[in-house]
């Protein structure tokens, strides 16, 4: 048969060359990258507020959270227990591998160079022609010695390793917002633990006073019963409330000891000087006054190490689908070879020179049984996983972000009342107690006033106590002070980790 014209063997062979340029024209389509999920609409329009927000909304500001709160301790405790926390161990672990991770995927869109290096020596025997019997003779040595190197470039017709390589680079920032989400977190559980011991420390002080205002009516009603001015049971009466706040006092006691062993196990520092510091602080702490904002910023739950992590998710997931979606067309590599042989032998060298270029492979999947079709089917199923857990995270988060707002209006608006009962209460235990010296008062009236009185007081311990749990919460749930790095604004905890020496202070 003829061939046309332009059937020549030199335009084949450059429409063969172009058909590699064709191809990667055509690159696989990616399912969205980015995924919406709004915030309440409250959250995004200037309405009248449904909760007020610490720093008027300023996001930036709350990394400098727990130095608002103006106490050195706590902040020398979240930094001892940030050094020695294995889960942030961990995570910077995962981080240094996610890197390596994108590193080698990266390095896969470049071409591969390997390097050889042989030496040999030997020589070769040769036998006469009356075989064995006939003798033999030993030819002059030979020294072989040969250099070469091996390319090698898989190009990437469609995408897939581009894809491969965003995969990994989103999963990369994913594992340094998880970090910073460890940090968040191992700093809200100190925060929580150091207020417990501080809010146990406050009750401590409250069952004290109450024990010994007990001890005191105890040995005066004995007196009294001894002289004969008291009946037997006011005195054993007496005795038991006595005995009653002993207990309590001393499963206060250790209570308090077990909040400060948690603080230990938290931070690494030694017993004794963790206990002379919080000896010298203050029982009650004051928070930061919050302030009220015409609308709560929808941009302040993206602030959220967890909720930009599971939106990298989506984006790793995207770039996972348009690479198994590659694993189903053609694949185009280029190999390529220099070396060199030098041999020497019998007062002799020679030294040969070589070089190719090829094969140019071309590999067309033809039957795998519906696996390559199978993987990219999960890798958009991984896909669809990874959207539905973003909006989930997203929903919480809005949902933390109210629940703190809420309990912290609810127990400011309850500080007055509970402040304004403990004060009348004491005031009619104080009185009762004046009637009852007098004798105007029976025992069992003035001990129904302090019974009242102590529930008063610890009433407001546990209320100061869950006011600053929600402090905590809002602090978590706002992210800690993180800000997202494509925002351009400079935060101290954004940073990327370094390694940690887990020290224990003296």
């Amino acid at each position: 048969m003829n061939l046309p014209p332009f059937s020549s063997p030199m335009l084949r062979r450059l429409a063969l060359a172009g058909m590699p340029l064709l191809l990667a024209a055509c690159t696989v389509t990616r399912p969205p990258a980015a995924v919406s999920a709004p915030a309440p609409a409250q959250w995004q329009t200037p309405q009248a507020p449904q909760s007020a927000l610490p720093h008027a909304g300023a996001v930036p500001q709350l990394a400098d959270w727990w130095r608002q709160s103006g106490d050195a301790l706590l902040v020398e405790l979240i930094e001892a227990a940030q050094a020695a926390s294995p889960d942030l161990a961990s995570a910077a672990a995962r981080i240094a591998e996610a890197r390596a991770t994108r590193v080698q995927a990266g390095a896969a869109l470049g071409p591969t160079l390997d390097g050889s290096l042989s030496l040999s020596r030997g020589n070769t025997l040769s036998t006469g022609s009356g075989g064995i019997s006939g003798g033999t003779a030993s030819l002059p040595s030979f020294t072989n010695a040969q250099a070469g190197l091996q390319a090698g470039w898989e190009i990437d017709l469609f995408g897939g390793l581009a894809a491969t390589r965003d995969a990994a680079g989103a999963r990369l920032s994913a594992s340094q917002a998880q970090w910073h989400q460890a940090r968040v977190a191992v700093a809200a559980e100190t925060a929580n633990a150091y207020f417990a011991e501080r809010a146990c420390a406050r009750q401590l002080e409250v069952s004290t006073l109450d024990a010994n205002s007990r001890r005191e009516s105890a040995r005066l009603t004995e007196l009294s019963a001894q002289a004969g001015f008291a009946a037997p049971a006011d005195a054993a009466l007496t005795r038991a409330s006595a005995a009653d706040a002993s207990a309590r006092l001393t499963q206060q006691r250790t209570q308090c000891a077990l909040q400060r062993q948690a603080l230990v196990a938290l931070t690494g520092w030694e017993l004794p000087a963790l206990a002379q510091r919080l000896d010298a602080r203050p029982a009650d702490l004051a928070l930061p006054a919050l302030q009220a904002v015409d609308s709560v910023p929808a941009r302040a739950l993206a602030q959220r190490p967890d909720v930009y992590a599971a939106e990298l998710g989506v984006a790793a997931a995207s770039a996972d689908a348009g690479a198994a979606q590659a694993q189903r067309y053609p694949r185009l590599s280029l190999a390529g070879s220099i070396s060199a042989l030098h041999v020497r032998g019998a007062g002799a060298s020679e030294t040969l020179n070589s070089w190719s270029i090829g094969p140019l492979q071309l590999t067309l999947p033809i039957f795998d049984g519906g696996t390559r079709a199978a993987n990219a089917e999960s890798a958009r199923a991984r896909y669809d996983e990874a959207v539905a857990l973003y909006r989930a995270k997203v929903r919480q988060g809005v949902r933390e972000v109210e629940e703190a707002l809420l309990r912290l209006q609810d127990t400011d608006r309850r500080a007055g009342d509970a402040d304004t009962a403990v004060a009348g209460y004491q005031a009619s235990f104080d009185a009762t107690q004046a009637r009852y010296d007098g004798g105007l008062a029976s025992l069992f009236e003035l001990e129904d006033a302090r019974r009242t009185l102590f529930a008063a007081q610890t009433a407001r311990v546990a209320l100061q106590r869950e006011r600053t749990e929600a402090w905590v919460a809002l602090y978590r749930a706002l992210g800690g002070g993180w800000t997202r790095p494509d925002d351009g604004q400079a935060v101290a905890e954004t940073s990327s980790p370094a390694p940690q020496a887990q020290t224990r202070r003296p």
